[in-house]
């Protein structure tokens, strides 16, 4: 079995101290310094800090998809944002001399964290199998040969192009087009794995597969419900709202298994006076612990007490918002007064009286957010789940108002601008069609394949080349050994990155490494110094400028290396790739006639902090069957685990973003020098015999009834419900089988994977 591990073996024995302190505050201020002096970059990353998420000049924040401060705040940073952007800024470089000193087999044997900081890849590399080595290759010879495979294909939907969230827009637009150019819509991403089952919800529901507030929403509401996110580590720019809703009075609820760090108290940095004396604000007037995938019956729970409040108030209803605005309510009504108060107890794993609690805040909160992850997605009910958020949101009209409506947290910067852009495997007609009109070219109609699908057909042999812009599809993807058994099959791979990892490693019969630039670096072209463009979580379209030296003269750019795939893979494209990456201009023009919302897109972007897309269903616009925002009746799903089973769910380590590790510390949790751990209540410890720190075996049983095992793992006590564990990814993804995915969004059931533990032999 293949396993990963993060950067351990350093003499240091592991640590459990529960953390008590402030989120951020002096603690993040001491963790960067150190960062900084451990990479050396003591002058570069505070230059880079003082431009980061800056609205003039500025390049954005390659971590998380936040919105940039709406006051243009001159600090609107993070921890995790600074190392990210040092993490790339670093002076280690993996050039020709560092591949023909180790081969692919011995590269294997290296953690993730050691592969990571090897340092910044320099050079086109090819790989070699007669040596086990990766070789220089010219930049030319390398379109050459992914054209002659592309060539030698039966089908076009024999290669699958992924991104993993982190490409610029216009880059993205290049990506698909080149894809659809090709002939197929095999376009699979990280959403596939995050926050699919929020975009299907949302469309269903609302007929937007994307939020309907801002930031400014989130300055006026009365009550922010934040669901199934570790905000301190996933969205930690997140603490500063957190806290000035606290301060100027609004009910914040937290619902999650693991009360994180950011559900306690914060000390922002760049509130220097706080710093100065150590004072810390409140980030939560409430948190509601439910078992994992509980929140479905949860906020079931709170619907039936507001539904039960309107019999004598009726104001808990927003009867004429129901009646002008929505359709489905009397169905859904009849639905949740038939659900008992003990089944929605059971299947939450919360008391009545919490739930009630938690109602009442939003029966008197007059505007309410709700906000979540993948806490509520990773679950085979996820989308039902996100439906029965925006059930709650209605029954008050919590849409189409200042401070209301609902605000999936996207993780990764520009996730959602490449959705929108057309990275899709599910495009919708309108789109295509406009594609077809403005580009001059027949795009695919049949839908493609997504993550899941993609991993499947590459290991019947039906995919033969992958092409990874970004990311570490084969750390990122469920079921390690079956993932990486996959990516084995393909005739070709091709990885677009900025570091070494593990996917370089895992690789096809000829392989490919294209070295790109970083968000942090100047991008010229023959125009002169290019911008492009990203969107964050909350639809705000802005512009992002390097300012570093390229980490190597031989990097190129993300559109140009895409370029340079289309012309060798497409001979007689209509497509003018060259002229297209000369001036990303031209790009945006393009975007601007096939992208709704784009209109004037290169004027509007250079705005002071850019354009917001319009969101129809803001305004009640709702482009569902029945033009209005629809109610869902679906059944809780039972997800009480049986005598002696855990619900597992997988998570990062706050030192970690996505598939980077930049240690074996987890702070927030307590956690010194380890990452093989399980996170489990103190009650199934002892059930079970298992004492602090003692090694135990974690062994999953699929759906199809096989099993999947990691050893020697050690057993924490947390504060997490009965019956629930947690551990990190990408370790545990090993656990997940590939064939557990959602039905409904084709999402692998990350946080919900059925386990049994035991002491080690």
């Amino acid at each position: 079995m293949d396993e990963t591990s993060g950067h351990q073996g350093d003499g240091r024995s592991p640590e459990f101290r529960p953390y008590h302190h402030p989120a951020a505050g002096w603690g993040a201020a001491r963790s960067v310094t150190e960062f900084l002096v451990r990479e050396r970059e003591l002058v570069d990353g505070p230059r880079a800090i003082m431009r980061m998420n800056h609205e003039n000049g500025g390049f954005d924040c390659p971590g998380c998809a936040w919105p940039d401060d709406t006051k243009g705040l001159h600090l609107d940073i993070c921890e995790n944002g600074i190392k990210h952007v040092t993490w790339e800024m670093t002076r280690k470089r993996v050039d020709r001399d560092f591949f023909a000193a180790h081969t692919v087999a011995e590269l294997s044997g290296w953690s993730d964290f050691q592969l990571e900081d090897q340092g910044r890849l320099t050079e086109p590399m090819r790989y070699d199998p007669d040596t086990d080595h990766y070789v220089p290759i010219s930049w030319e010879e390398a379109f050459a040969l992914f054209g002659r495979v592309v060539a030698e294909l039966d089908s076009p939907d024999q290669a699958s192009f992924y991104t993993s969230g982190r490409l610029g827009n216009e880059a993205t637009f290049l990506y698909q087009l080149m894809a659809r150019e090709l002939g197929t819509n095999n376009l699979p991403d990280c959403s596939n794995m995050c926050h699919e089952a929020s975009g299907r919800a949302l469309q269903a529901s609302l007929g937007t597969g994307k939020g309907t507030v801002d930031l400014k929403d989130w300055e006026m509401t009365d009550a922010l419900f934040i669901l199934g996110v570790n905000a301190a580590s996933n969205a930690p720019r997140m603490l500063t709202s957190l806290a000035e809703a606290y301060r100027r009075g609004a009910q914040i609820v937290h619902i999650n298994p693991l009360v994180e760090a950011a559900a306690t108290r914060t000390i922002i940095p760049h509130d220097f006076a706080r710093m100065a004396t150590f004072q810390s604000t409140r980030t939560s007037t409430l948190n509601v612990q439910p078992r994992i995938g509980g929140d479905m019956a949860l906020i079931r729970g709170m619907a039936k007490a507001v539904l039960e409040e309107a019999r004598t108030d009726p104001k808990a209803v927003d009867a004429e918002f129901v009646e002008r605005h929505t359709a489905g309510f009397d169905e859904y009504r009849a639905l949740v007064e038939a659900t008992p108060w003990a089944e929605i107890e059971r299947q939450s794993g919360v008391d009545r009286a919490v739930i009630t609690a938690a109602a009442r805040i939003y029966c008197e909160a007059d505007r309410s957010i709700f906000s979540w992850c993948l806490g509520i997605t990773q679950h085979e009910h996820g989308v039902d789940t996100v439906r029965e958020i925006v059930n709650l949101l209605l029954l008050r009209g919590n849409l189409g108002r200042e401070g209301a409506g609902p605000s999936p947290v996207r993780g990764h910067s520009n996730v959602q601008g490449n959705r929108t852009c057309g990275i899709d495997h599910r495009p919708a007609e309108a789109f295509l069609d406009r594609l077809a009109e403005v580009c001059g070219i027949d795009p695919p109609r049949a839908h493609g394949l997504d993550t899941i699908g993609t991993i499947e057909a590459m290991h019947r042999g039906e995919v033969k080349v992958f092409v990874g812009m970004g990311g570490n599809f084969a750390l990122a993807a469920p079921d390690t050994p079956h993932t990486f058994a996959a990516l084995r099959k393909c005739e070709l791979t091709v990885q677009v990155s900025t570091k070494l990892n593990r996917s370089h490693l895992v690789h096809g019969r000829q392989a490919l490494i294209l070295p790109c630039l970083g968000r942090t670096e100047k991008d010229h072209q023959r125009s002169g110094l290019q911008v492009t463009s990203v969107e964050d979580s909350m639809s705000m379209v802005h512009l992002s400028r390097g300012m570093k030296r390229p980490a190597s003269p031989h990097l190129r750019s993300e559109p140009a290396i895409i370029a340079g795939l289309a012309k060798a893979a497409l001979p007689d494209s209509p497509t003018p790739w060259e002229h297209h990456v000369a001036d990303y201009d031209r790009i945006r023009d393009t975007m601007a006639q096939v992208l709704d919302g784009f209109e004037d897109f290169n004027r509007r972007v250079r705005l002071p902090l850019g354009f917001r897309i319009r969101q129809p269903a803001r305004e009640l616009v709702f482009h569902t069957p029945s033009g209005r925002a629809e109610f869902s009746t679906a059944a809780l799903p039972d997800v009480v685990p049986t005598d002696g089973v855990l619900t597992l769910g997988t998570m990062r380590s706050h030192d970690q973003w996505n598939t980077t590790i930049y240690s074996d510390d987890d702070r927030y949790r307590g956690i010194k020098n380890l990452r093989t751990l399980i996170f489990m209540n103190a009650e199934d410890m002892r059930a079970r015999g298992i004492a602090k720190f003692d090694r135990v075996d974690i062994t999953s049983t699929a759906r199809d009834g096989s099993t999947r095992a990691l050893h020697g793992y050690l057993a924490v006590p947390y504060d997490i419900p009965r019956g629930c564990a947690a551990g990190y990814m990408p370790e545990m993804n090993v656990l997940c089988a590939i064939g557990d995915y959602s039905t409904q969004s084709d999402q692998p059931l990350m946080k919900h994977v059925k386990v049994t533990v035991e002491r080690s032999a």
